[in-house]
């Protein structure tokens, strides 16, 4: 596949779950132990409907088709408790790439969740998600409601249309949907919290973002991710046209040329 921008969200999230969902089972490259939330098992899958400029595992994503195996519901489920179990982990989570890019990932998402709800029901599941899909069909939001252990991590990458396309390769005219996510999960009674890469968002950013959580009444908690710079995600973010500000040995602070 190759990476054109900028390109349409929902036709590339069908272009990609042709690739990576086949027959329920989806693609995944690596399952592991990380430290994040205070330590968690993690199944690192392929595919994903935004190209973000600094995204770690974006040669992946960028060719689906060359990374992963295939591995059923109950397959990650399985695996991903064995590892939680091992490490002493009362929680898992899917990364590395988008889980919902359809109704067939959604599918195999639903079957990971009743596998781990009713073999390891005090388990939490940690879904990391760009939120496009869940902002663009609200009937997933409801479906995944019913999920008490359920926590949903929506990713944002900016708050108006030049910027996202810039950061994500997708047309600008997408940047609402994972904002509209926020306002589905509140309305659905969902457990979920927004999150930002900090370097990519100014005071006055930040601040605007907290104005659109308190007019549509969703806590003003939001996660600040901090941008790991490996030399992969440095060469991409210079091929987008982004440069450093301030201290380059701090290696932060990113802007527009």
């Amino acid at each position: 596949m190759e990476l054109r921008t900028p390109f349409h969200a929902l036709k590339r999230a069908e272009e990609v779950e042709r690739i990576v969902v086949k027959g329920g089972r989806r693609k995944y490259y690596r399952f592991r132990a990380a430290a994040f939330y205070g330590g968690l098992a993690t199944a690192d899958a392929v595919g994903c409907c935004f190209l973000c400029a600094y995204c770690w595992n974006l040669g992946r994503n960028l060719q689906p088709d060359r990374a992963g195996e295939f591995y059923s519901g109950e397959e990650v489920a399985r695996i991903l408790l064995d590892i939680a179990r091992r490490k002493g982990f009362r929680q898992v989570r899917i990364s590395g790439a988008e889980p919902i890019l359809g109704r067939e990932s959604f599918q195999h998402l639903l079957e990971i969740l009743e596998v781990i709800r009713k073999e390891a029901p005090g388990t939490r599941f940690i879904l990391e998600t760009n939120g496009f899909m869940l902002g663009y069909e609200k009937d997933l939001v409801r479906e995944l409601a019913r999920f008490q252990r359920l926590l949903i991590r929506v990713s944002l990458k900016a708050l108006e249309p030049e910027k996202f396309e810039k950061i994500t390769g997708v047309q600008g005219k997408f940047y609402f949907y994972p904002l509209q996510a926020l306002i589905n999960l509140k309305e659905a009674r969902a457990h979920f919290w927004p999150a930002l890469m900090s370097e990519f968002f100014s005071s006055e950013e930040k601040q605007k973002l907290k104005d659109f959580l308190n007019q549509n009444q969703i806590s003003p908690e939001i996660e600040e991710e901090e941008l790991i710079l490996y030399p992969s995600v440095e060469e991409n973010l210079k091929n987008r046209g982004f440069k450093f500000l301030g201290d380059p040995k701090l290696r932060k602070g990113f802007c527009f040329q």
